[in-house]
């Protein structure tokens, strides 16, 4: 349950440093867009070194097929990253083709099977949205979906991604819409891209609340003054969660239903199903709280 994923550039000690303290529920060391090829072996070692230890840590590798990927894995895999987030995949395949590896790589450095999940971008190349349906049991590593526009827009040699009002034009709104539909299908979460002008707490804000009222379970970051604003509006409010357990009472009180009344409303199995994981959140928002504080 990650509502906010803050990415870091890997070659970057001072922000690597100050990550931490931005409260994100995940830190994405970055090796990819925001690290030069010049600077990634260097950015691997403090990759390495940051993740050691750290139970919200994940990895940003390079395209499977780019070669680099493999360098990235071989650096930082003996630091256990909590998962992988994976760029350009082209499909499950590539999502699977990682399975593979860590499976090979967490044997040899003695990490925990099955420890690193796998979180791809799946819509940053055109032909990745023919496929997005393959994510359906594709592995259990896989941890969410997420997506994203710019490599898109320029794959397509788009002008532009937004309209005057900062919505999505309608290529990039299908594109977030079937990564939504996938995760899903799939059974596990989507999470939205990145808000890229980090200056607009008030765009962003609209737009974190947008994607949580379309279902998405948590949402990308770039910048640490992100952070507090997406945890907001992916955390349940205490009238969500009072009407949530009101739900879950309603149904247990009245087993084999298919459909209640709860304040003049007819309340029926989705209803149930989204009741029950507002509550989860909310209670594993609790514990981590406890534990920060502890």
């Amino acid at each position: 349950m990650i509502r906010s994923f803050l990415f870091v550039p890997g070659d970057s000690e001072r922000k690597l440093e100050k990550a931490p303290d931005a409260g994100a529920d995940a830190i994405i060391v970055d090796l990819e867009d925001s690290v030069s090829a010049e600077n990634r072996p260097r950015a691997r070692e403090l990759a390495r070194e940051f993740i050691e230890g750290r139970e919200d840590a994940w990895l940003r590798i390079n395209p499977v097929d780019s070669g680099e990927a493999m360098a990235d894995l071989q650096a930082v895999m003996p630091a256990a990253p909590g998962g992988i987030v994976l760029p350009k995949a082209r499909s499950a395949d590539d999502a699977t083709r990682l399975a593979t590896k860590l499976d090979e790589l967490e044997s040899r450095f003695d990490v925990a099977a099955g420890h690193t999940r796998i979180l791809p971008l799946c819509t940053e190349r055109p032909r990745a949205l023919f496929s997005l349906d393959s994510y359906v049991g594709a592995t259990p590593r896989l941890a969410g979906l997420t997506w994203g526009a710019e490599d898109l827009s320029a794959a397509l040699g788009a002008r532009a991604r937004r309209d005057e009002d900062g919505n999505w034009l309608p290529p990039y709104e299908m594109a977030r819409s079937l990564c939504l539909f996938a995760a899903a299908a799939a059974e596990v979460p989507a999470i939205d891209t990145v808000y890229t002008d980090f200056r607009d707490a008030k765009g962003l804000a609209s737009y974190a609340a947008r994607a949580a009222r379309d279902g998405f379970t948590g949402m990308l970051a770039i910048h640490p003054a992100q952070v507090a604003t997406i945890n907001d509006a992916f955390s349940p409010s205490d009238d969500d969660v009072t009407r949530a357990e009101r739900i879950i009472a309603l149904f247990r009180d009245n087993p084999g239903a298919g459909a209640l009344a709860l304040d003049g409303e007819m309340i029926d199995n989705p209803h149930h199903v989204l009741a029950r994981r507002i509550v989860a959140l909310a209670k594993w928002l609790k514990t981590t709280q406890e534990g920060r504080t502890q």
